[in-house]
């Protein structure tokens, strides 16, 4: 399966959110995340990381149907995350959007999403619907 081109390190999202700087590309692996809460209005700890390949398989899935740009198995797929739970990093309506992740054996969408941040090319799991999210490390 070929990675796709959303390649971006927790450090470089963290300099250009927090620090207004530009976003760099990086295939290191960046520190945990603190606890303190950010100016940013969420928690650092809520917002973990996850290596691209401790996903579970169904994400690949959803990951590629992404860059495909689809078809999606649900009708929410693509529609506008509001971030109503205020985990993510700040920003304006339409910058976020989420997509299932297929759960084995769930009659449902389940509690698994991908949430994909468009000017930085971030993409968040979560596996908890919105509880908390990991951001997408394709450099591991």
């Amino acid at each position: 399966m070929r990675i796709p081109p959303r390649i971006l390190s927790v450090t470089a999202l963290a300099a250009a959110l927090f620090i207004g700087g530009p976003a760099t590309v990086s295939a290191t692996a960046a520190p945990a995340p603190s606890t303190a809460s950010v100016s940013a209005g969420f928690s650092a700890a809520a917002v973990g990381d996850i290596c691209y390949s401790d996903l579970p398989s169904q994400a690949y899935d959803t990951l590629e149907l992404i860059e495909q740009g689809g078809p999606f198995p649900y009708t929410q797929d693509g529609t506008v995350f509001q971030n109503r739970e205020g985990i993510l990093p700040s920003q304006s309506t339409g910058y976020y959007h989420e997509y299932t992740v297929i759960t084995p054996g769930s009659s449902t969408r389940g509690a698994r999403r991908i949430v994909t941040g468009e000017e930085y090319q971030e993409d968040y799991y979560t596996a908890d619907h919105y509880a908390s999210f990991d951001l997408i490390d394709y450099g591991c």
